[in-house]
């Protein structure tokens, strides 16, 4: 009967191993076929001439360059400012003498069912000026409730002796912010800090309502223009030839996906190991 279990443990373990091969092919296997089309002149599945004039266009021309810049500089900009708030919000509300504490943790938490819907918050993001700038993908989207309550669950478990020890040396509470709770917290800022930056890098929709500027679009914004218009052109001075984007239309579209997708993609290996216990940080509640 052991020998019997011992075979139909093998027989699971094979097949399960089996399935989630399959699933990470067919995972990997889409986005494979993007980066050898981008280096292809052809419509095939195996392009017939690798090149690199996709890549050499994309980069040769204003407008991919300067909606890079946008997107790496929002996606800077919005996780620093992002984790600074989130941060400062969840270290005064792990204070459990806060005068209005209740009533600041019941607005959190009713952010994260309800919202004012698409249209009132254009007309907020308009009424405080900031339609055509790079803050209204920054500003309306800076700080997550869901993170906000992880972080600040987890701020509440630190000792108070070690609070109460800074106070006595002289320390106030930005420094003890500074020097002891962030310190402690860097697994859960690391984590946070890729999913606001995953999500500030993929900015799409809110550029679409709240920036018509072409010059101040994001990558993605523009990756949508490309896929969209059958021209393959980019909108501005620098245009290639009708035979060019014919040859290289597809190749185009592909490579900057490629672009547009590797940046990321490289910063997260570096944060990975941070993620389990980032997001676990602060689960266990007193």
């Amino acid at each position: 009967m052991v020998q019997d279990k011992t075979i139909m443990s093998r027989l699971f373990d094979a097949a399960n191993h089996s399935f989630l091969f399959l699933i990470a092919v067919l995972t990997v296997l889409p986005f494979l076929y993007v980066i050898v089309s981008s280096f292809g002149s052809m419509d095939d599945w195996i392009p017939k001439k690798f090149t690199l004039s996709a890549y050499q266009y994309i980069f040769s021309t204003n407008t991919f360059l300067r909606s890079l810049q946008v997107s790496v500089y929002i996606t800077i900009v919005g996780t620093a400012f992002s984790l600074l708030f989130t941060s400062l919000t969840a270290y005064a509300l792990s204070h459990k003498h806060l005068p209005g504490r209740k009533g600041f943790m019941l607005l959190v938490l009713f952010t994260m069912f309800f919202s004012g819907g698409m249209i009132p918050t254009y007309f907020v993001v308009r009424s405080v000026g900031l339609l055509n700038t790079l803050w209204s993908l920054m500003i309306p989207g800076m700080i997550s409730a869901y993170y906000l309550i992880i972080l600040k669950s987890f701020f509440q478990q630190l000792p108070e002796e070690l609070k109460e020890s800074a106070k006595i040396d002289g320390c106030h509470e930005l420094g003890i912010l500074w020097r002891i709770i962030l310190p402690l917290s860097l697994p859960a800022m690391a984590a946070f800090g890729l999913f606001y930056a995953v999500g500030l890098w993929n900015q799409y929709f809110s550029a679409i309502l709240y920036i018509n500027d072409s010059t101040k679009w994001p990558v993605q914004v523009l990756l949508r223009q490309i896929v969209v218009l059958s021209s393959g052109g980019f909108g501005d001075s620098t245009q290639i030839s009708q035979d060019s984007v014919a040859f290289y239309g597809q190749s185009i579209k592909m490579a900057v996906v490629v672009v547009a997708t590797v940046p990321i993609l490289l910063v997260y290996p570096f944060l990975q190991k941070h993620f389990a216990k980032g997001v676990l940080l602060g689960s266990i509640k007193e």
